[in-house]
């Protein structure tokens, strides 16, 4: 769906990323937090969330 997302939508998919990236980075070096992955799943459904609602 190459042009289908604005700017918001572009930004909220770099913070998912992003967050992914730390949860990890988190796990790695000290361990897995329950909350922290919660988090990171809420944020990549309302991401996609986003995204399906822009391509309709």
């Amino acid at each position: 769906m190459p042009g289908s997302a604005d700017g918001s939508t572009k930004a909220m998919g770099a913070i998912t990323v992003g967050g992914l990236v730390v949860v990890t980075a988190y796990t790695v070096a000290l361990g897995s937090n329950g909350w922290l992955w919660f988090g990171w799943v809420v944020l990549g459904l309302i991401t996609l969330g986003m995204v399906v609602s822009r391509s309709t």
